[in-house]
């Protein structure tokens, strides 16, 4: 079954062609923020590398198209057909067949949809230049940082780093949830006595399409769009790695149900994903700026990334104040001011993570998965995780959803999702006892 091809010509503002009625125009324009806040004026150490900047603009694009295009309008309700036209410095590089190719697969891996893209030279200002300080101290280390349990212990792992240069850390404000994102924050700047720690905040959040109709609620290109932030600060700094901090359980993510396969569960920091935009990145870069994405949890459960944060020094409640939930009631109208609903598949994974860490979790959750009160429709994933649990989990089961890439080891991943599933079915029990204890802690 397939749908019409949506169309997204992202403007330059100097050199746009004409483009056609059968095209949405997109570009600075639609997001809220001004450029300024979004792109700069950062203060960084050298010029953006150009092909970086390509890179975030098509990141960019390709996030507001999965905004724009929503799946309810297409006929499977889920896959749809989307063309982009973006204009691009470094346009012999991106219009070889390698490039496009790799990228639309980038795209489909993430998205489920089918892409193509076409590249144009850009005509306009390359960006709203950073401000430059040469004499500033330039990071050894670039990662993203999220205000979650993965990103909050790696950041407190690698603040204790015996290197005089800083850390940086890339953070994407949430909506409702910059105070929180800061305060986690503190605690690595608590910890972090002798090694600098440097925070670039950015933030990228969609206008309306004109429309007056809500935009798209999957976003599966927002980690894509997080990447390139972090690849593009790496480059000013001239630093050749940029860290993902994802536990390897929900990078790899296995579908609860046969209805979550392939792209219906996100697949940001799969190993297939970074394979992906690491080969994207090497076509396009210059050799003596090329920067490598890797995942430095990829081999831990959620439990043992929250061990190692505790082995870095913080507090069980540091951990416990971090944003795991992928639908915070606080964005919620009427909402209550709460970072984790404490219900949704991420929540659950945290609840799982907390406890094996710490033998409890203090976390002030909405409400618990086990509640008698909680309605139907919001106890989807309990269900589903329950069912999950009960069923055997096979080699099979790991080599037929998101094929793991040549140099991922399915020996490895199968384990470690087992050790995965071991913490979850803690919860299994504490569901037996909640009625003896307070359902909002999950004690055991």
């Amino acid at each position: 079954m397939t749908g019409p091809e949506h169309r997204l010509w992202w403007s330059d503002p100097l050199g746009d062609q004409h483009v056609h009625a059968s095209w949405t125009r997109i570009g600075n324009h639609a997001f809220l923020e001004k450029e300024r806040r979004i792109l700069g004026l950062h203060r960084l150490p050298g010029p953006v590398p150009d092909w970086a900047e390509d890179l975030f603009r098509v990141a960019r694009a390709a996030f507001l198209a999965d905004k724009y295009v929503r799946r309810p309008d297409v006929p499977d309700r889920w896959t749809r057909h989307i063309r982009l036209s973006v204009p691009v410095v470094e346009h012999e590089r991106w219009r070889s067949t390698v490039v496009h190719d790799g990228l639309t697969a980038l795209l489909q891996t993430l998205t489920g949809d089918h892409w193509a893209v076409d590249f144009r030279p850009l005509a306009g200002p390359r960006a709203e230049e950073a401000l430059v300080f040469p004499d500033d101290a330039r990071a050894s280390e670039v990662a993203l940082f999220s205000g979650g349990l993965d990103s909050l212990s790696w950041a407190a792992t690698r603040s204790g780093a015996d290197d005089p240069r800083p850390l940086l850390l890339v953070m994407f404000r949430e909506i409702g949830l910059l105070r929180l994102q800061r305060r986690v924050y503190a605690a690595v700047e608590r910890l972090a006595k002798e090694r600098p720690v440097m925070l670039l905040a950015m933030s990228q959040t969609p206008k309306g399409d004109g429309t007056r109709r809500r935009l798209e609620t999957s976003s599966r290109t927002r980690g894509l769009l997080y990447a390139a932030g972090a690849i593009r600060a790496a480059g000013a700094h001239g630093v050749a790695t940029v860290h993902l901090p994802e536990n390897g359980q929900l990078a790899l993510n296995p579908p609860l149900t046969a209805a979550r396969s392939a792209a219906c569960s996100t697949r940001s920091v799969h190993p297939r994903t970074l394979r992906g935009l690491n080969g994207l990145v090497a076509a396009v870069a210059d050799s003596a700026s090329t920067v490598t994405v890797v995942n430095p949890w990829g081999a831990l459960t959620k439990g043992e990334v929250c061990r190692a944060g505790l082995a870095a020094g913080l507090a069980p409640s540091e951990l416990e104040a971090t944003l795991s939930c992928g639908k915070p009631p606080t964005r919620r109208n009427g909402g209550p001011p709460l970072a984790n609903c404490g219900v949704c598949f991420p929540c659950l994974v945290r609840r799982s993570g907390l406890l094996r860490a710490n033998g409890t979790d203090g976390t002030p959750y909405e409400t618990s998965p086990w509640a008698d009160t909680l309605p139907r429709e919001r106890g989807t994933d309990w269900r589903a995780l329950e069912q999950w649990l009960l069923n055997p989990y096979t080699f099979t089961d790991l080599l037929t959803d998101t094929p793991l890439p040549p140099d991922t080891d399915p020996a490895a991943a199968f384990d470690l999702i087992g050790r995965g599933r071991e913490e979850l079915a803690r919860l299994l029990r504490i569901e037996k006892t909640a009625g003896t204890d307070d359902p909002q802690r999950g004690r055991t």
